[in-house]
Order: C-alpha cells, then sequence, then structure tokens
C-alpha cells in the first residue's frame, strides 16, 4: 500500500491511499489543477481513482468536489448528513446524485481490494468522520478535525502500518493571535481541532513496534509551525510515563500544506 498527501492543512486538504489495484483519495479541499498536479508527482491520474472519501463538508475538504466529480464522474463516499450539507453548498455547483453512496460510522465497506472504516470524529459539521483503510498487508488512518479523542478514537487508531494525524494550533500561539474570541474558543473546544500538544497524547496511545510512518496534518497557517508542531508533538510523547517509546523511536513528518509529501510505501 501507497499513501501521500497532497496538501494538508486549513486551507485544503487531499490525500491518496491504495495499492496496486485500488486507490482512493480522501477529500478534496484544493483546486482540481492541483490534486491532478499531486498526483503526477508519483505517476497517478485523477482519472486513476476508484473512489472519493469525504470526511466533512467544510471548504478546505470539498472545494475541489465539484469540479472532480463533473470531470472524473468518481463514486463520492460520505455520511448522509454529509452528503445533504454538499448539496446545499451552491459554491460547488451541479452534482450528479448518481455518483453520491452513502457511509455509516462503524460499519465497513469496500473499494476494490481496499476495506474501509469510517468512524466518527468530534468536529462542528453535519456527520463527520475520520477514514481507516486496510488491504491484506497493511492499514493506514486519516484522522484530522477533531475537538477531543477518548477511548473510541484510540481504538480506531491501533495497529496501524502509518497515519496522517492532526496537530492543528499551538496553544499559546492559538490565544495571543489575531483570531476573534469566538473562533479561538471554537477551535479550542470539544467541536474544533487538536492541538499539537493534544495529538502527541494520542500518539503515544497508539504508537507500537511495527509503525512506519506517522504524518502531522491540517496545521493551521496562523496558529503553528511545522517545526513546532514536530518537535511538541515528539516532546509529548518522550515524556508520557505511560509508554515505552520517545519521539525519536518513529519516524514523524509534517504533510505541508501546500506541496506534496513523501510517498509512503507499506
Amino acid at each position: 500500500m501507497d499513501f501521500f498527501s497532497i496538501a494538508s492543512g486549513s486551507s485544503g486538504n487531499c490525500i491518496c491511499v491504495g495499492d496496486d489495484s485500488t486507490h482512493v483519495m480522501i477529500d478534496a479541499g484544493i483546486s482540481g489543477k492541483r490534486i491532478e498536479a499531486g498526483m503526477n508527482r508519483y505517476d497517478y491520474t485523477t482519472s486513476d481513482m476508484a473512489g472519493l472519501l469525504v470526511t466533512h463538508e467544510h471548504s478546505d475538504h470539498v472545494s475541489g468536489l465539484g469540479v472532480i466529480s463533473r470531470k472524473y464522474h468518481l463514486p463520492i463516499y460520505a455520511t448522509a448528513g454529509t452528503i445533504k450539507a454538499i448539496r446545499s453548498m451552491k459554491s460547488l455547483g451541479a452534482i450528479d446524485d448518481t455518483l453520491f453512496h452513502v457511509i455509516r460510522p462503524d460499519e465497513d465497506f469496500s473499494i476494490g481490494s481496499l476495506e474501509i472504516h469510517p468512524f466518527r470524529i468530534s468536529h462542528d459539521a453535519a456527520e463527520p468522520v475520520a477514514y481507516r483503510i486496510e488491504n491484506t498487508k497493511s492499514k493506514v488512518a486519516v484522522c484530522t478535525d477533531l475537538g477531543y479523542f477518548d477511548d473510541y478514537i484510540v481504538g480506531n487508531l491501533k495497529g496501524l502500518d502509518a497515519m496522517l494525524l492532526e496537530a492543528n494550533h499551538d496553544i499559546h500561539m492559538l490565544e495571543v493571535g489575531a483570531y476573534p474570541y469566538p473562533l479561538k474558543q471554537r477551535i479550542l473546544g470539544e467541536f474544533g481541532h487538536l492541538s499539537n500538544e493534544a495529538s502527541g497524547k494520542l500518539l503515544s496511545q497508539v504508537l507500537h513496534d511495527d509503525i512506519k510512518h506517522v504524518f502531522l496534518g491540517h496545521l493551521s497557517k496562523e496558529n503553528n509551525y511545522p517545526d513546532l508542531a514536530y518537535e511538541t508533538v515528539r516532546l509529548e510523547v518522550t515524556m508520557d510515563e505511560n509508554t515505552p517509546y520517545s519521539g525519536g523511536d518513529f519516524n514523524i513528518t509534517v504533510a505541508s500544506r501546500s506541496d506534496v509529501s513523501e510517498r509512503v510505501v507499506l
């Protein structure tokens, strides 16, 4: 299985996961042109995708959905609440209703050789989910846009070979920054985003000897820096007395907001 980010951040998200026979895209929150260029970096095209998995309807996850759907007619998989919200977004233009496939949290479904497990996340969207994807050899997950984590989230992120995990903001940068107070409260609240510190705490609960790679993703442009997210997450893992690991024991990289990441082959 291979796994890479085309863009991951508060201004747009698009991830690619697949194996020799089936690839899927997770979210289309950037332009169709950027998506195609990102696919081309690793000799794929958007038309190679067997489906598009949508986490939720916020524009940084679906802004390219209308163009992609009309050009490539990709099947779109999302929860009923997310589909209803997408259909009400005039900015996306017309999308063929037959492309939509309703999924339900905690109910597995298959696309080609990939088994996909959507699971609930806490975010201020209609019916958001994260995704765990596996084939006969590997397991990966994309988990961003969650205000907090609990045992349910931890359980869904255990036993993975690789993951993309949210490290959205530095709490101090957010608190002293220029965002209006209500927006700060939204981001810091139970339906907001994971801080660097929370991301490190979550990661320390799901690390295991055989994990190959961790991407830190969905970084805020205004309230985070890649190096800060990286060092904070590593420090949280190292300081956790309940884990035998330190932050330097694993391959952790930051997925860029604007550029294609390395491709992890599992």
